[in-house]
């Protein structure tokens, strides 16, 4: 038995922060009556409140291409490393055996 995961749209996400407030800054609340994970909102309020949450007031794209420009470096320097390291290995080894 699978979960089906559902996905909502930006609009939607950042109406939920909305009403947030409008119950007083009330998470649980809020969820029941939209009938969502209260987990899942207060994950959203927190994207929201860092400026990454895609049709909300505080949204900055440039923050999230900057992030996402970040990520993909990390990936690669990861990659550069992983690969140095192999020909380091290599290098010993064969530095070794001649």
């Amino acid at each position: 038995m699978t979960k089906k995961l559902r996905t909502y749209s930006d609009e939607f996400k950042a109406e939920a922060v909305k009403k947030i407030v409008d119950n007083k800054g009330n998470i649980s609340a809020t969820a029941k009556q939209l009938g969502i994970a209260m987990q899942t909102l207060s994950n959203w309020q927190n994207k929201a409140n860092q400026g990454k949450l895609k049709g909300s007031e505080q949204y900055d794209p440039e923050l999230v291409a900057v992030l996402e420009e970040n990520k993909r470096l990390k990936r690669q320097l990861k990659v550069a490393e992983e690969e140095r390291d192999i020909l380091k290995k290599a290098t010993a080894y064969f530095a070794k055996h001649s």
